[in-house]
């Protein structure tokens, strides 16, 4: 009985010695992972030159292919032909000012502005949020965003106009009552931009 006691013993003694190593065993593996994944690789240095020199002749391709679409043999001649003035006698007067140059009054280039709605819908949000609460300054300044990013919203060209004239800047306001009209004359907001501008025009 003593002797098979004494070989349970020693049999549980090597499994948990065994357990012990195997344990060691993936404990160290691990660690050789994280270590290794943690350190860049080393590259030599004709490695790093070879990949320096591939780098650079791919800026070169990339140079030489946008240069292709500016050189003289490549670009496309956009001038007018030379009977262009006698075939089309009015042709000039009608493309004068568009480049701001000949008349500037007659110019309908436009500065353009990123479209959009959905943000200029929320800035008239935030802007009535402010509006209500009586800070003029912070809602002005979102309807102004607003029209940035929709140029000729109605709402937002109205809320501008009750903003400049609760600030005290009735020359704007007017513009502004004015331009809603303009967009919306038949509009919701139309009546009260219309008595708006009689007050203003009566402060005056």
């Amino acid at each position: 009985m003593v002797g098979a006691v004494a070989s349970l013993r020693r049999a549980v003694k090597r499994y948990n010695n065994g357990v012990r190593r195997l344990i060691v065993i993936v404990v160290f593996a691990l660690w050789a992972v994280l270590a290794l994944a943690q350190d860049p690789p080393n590259t030599s240095p004709t490695d790093k030159t070879a990949s320096d020199k591939a780098s650079t002749e791919k800026a070169a391709a990339r140079d030489r292919e946008a240069g292709e679409s500016s050189s003289r043999e490549t670009r496309i001649d956009v001038s007018a032909p030379k009977d262009d003035a006698k075939s089309h006698p009015g042709s000039k007067d009608a493309v004068s000012g568009l480049d701001g140059t000949d008349n500037p009054d007659v110019s309908d280039v436009q500065e353009f502005h990123p479209w959009n709605p959905l943000k200029a819908s929320k800035d008239v949000q935030i802007g009535d949020f402010y509006f209500k609460r009586k800070n003029y300054k912070a809602a002005l300044d979102r309807y102004k965003e607003a029209l940035y990013y929709k140029q000729g919203d109605a709402m937002a060209t109205f809320r501008v106009g009750e903003c400049q004239e609760k600030l005290g800047d009735k020359a704007e306001a007017q513009k502004s009552f004015e331009q809603y009209l303009k967009i919306l004359p038949e509009g919701p907001l139309a009546k009260d931009a219309r008595s708006s501008l009689e007050k203003l025009a009566k402060a005056q």
